[in-house]
């Protein structure tokens, strides 16, 4: 399963980095979007295969996959991945998972010291993980100088209150354990709700149904724009067919009025869509087809600095 690789593109004056754990098959499509029809994936399998879809063993492609920006002499981490041997029961491949992404940071130029600003656009367990890092038994922040930004929504859903009293399993309560209330401890977070402008290129904004604080990251920077989307969507038959949600929604239909509302203005302002999940180039362009939407052109990213 293992396809690490550190890939960069520029978008006006910041420099984005793709640090990829790893890209491999998941979940058979029936499974993993249970309102969709085999014949679509079938219908679109011309672009799908093989980087979205093996046809052969009918299993979706995921990548797991974090996101640098740089700019403005600013340090930003988006998503932090499932961690280090984490206890996760019930969670399949994540319950003691292998993972190196700090050092693929550091392999990247982008020693943990040097972040200003980690993102979670939401608390599920593969956003997460690298959140902290285990000093001698206690958790810790991972990027000790940075400020952690998180979705007011979702910190009283998976938190000890448990907001919203629904759709929370039992492992959900180890993530936001290990992950998330030691960044609180140290005082390094930030819960926001709305919006939120981050610095100069980048500006949160509420997205929810994913979970109740799913979050879109917004950048901005000269002629140049970019929605990094997290988990809104997981797949590029969500691109063409935004109605069908994927397994680990909370609220299927407020997700599906989220996704159509960031992937119309993303093809409006022609700004880069930038999957949670997506192997392959990992993003791409959107654009108005009829009354919905397709794909356009794919990311350029590459090796070197951007």
């Amino acid at each position: 399963m293992s396809d690490t690789r550190i890939e960069h593109v520029r978008l006006g004056e910041v420099e984005v980095i793709r640090v990829v754990e790893w890209q491999g098959a998941y979940l058979p499509p029936a499974e993993m979007f249970p309102t969709a029809p085999a014949g679509l994936w079938e219908e679109h399998a011309e672009w799908l295969v093989p980087d979205h879809w093996r046809r052969a063993e009918d299993r979706t492609v995921v990548a797991l996959q974090s996101w640098v920006l740089r700019g403005g002499g600013q340090t930003v981490v988006i998503d932090t991945g499932v961690g280090h041997d984490r206890d996760r029961p019930g969670m399949g491949p994540f319950h003691r998972g292998r993972s190196r992404l700090l050092a693929l940071l550091g392999e990247a130029g982008v020693p943990p010291e040097s972040v200003d600003f980690v993102v979670n656009t939401h608390l599920h367990v593969d956003h997460v993980g690298w959140n902290t890092v285990d000093a001698g038994g206690e958790w810790v922040p991972s990027f000790p100088h940075a400020t952690y930004l998180i979705p007011a929504a979702d910190d009283a859903h998976y938190g000890p209150a448990q907001g919203y009293g629904h759709g929370r399993q039992p492992a959900d309560r180890l993530v936001y354990e290990d992950s998330v209330a030691p960044v609180h401890r140290a005082g390094q977070s930030l819960l926001w709700e709305g919006t939120h402008r981050v610095n100069d290129f980048l500006t949160l904004e509420s997205a929810p149904g994913h979970t109740p604080g799913s979050s879109v990251a917004r950048l901005a920077s000269g002629g140049d724009r970019a929605v990094f989307v997290g988990d809104l969507v997981h797949s590029p038959v969500q691109i063409v067919a935004p109605c069908h949600h994927s397994n680990s929604c909370l609220d299927p239909a407020r997700a599906a009025r989220s996704r159509h509302r960031v992937l119309a203005r993303a093809a409006d302002e022609r700004a880069l869509l930038v999957p949670g999940h997506f192997g392959g180039p990992g993003a791409l362009e959107v654009r108005r087809a009829g009354g919905g939407f397709t794909l356009g052109a794919w990311a350029a990213f590459g090796p070197g600095t951007g």
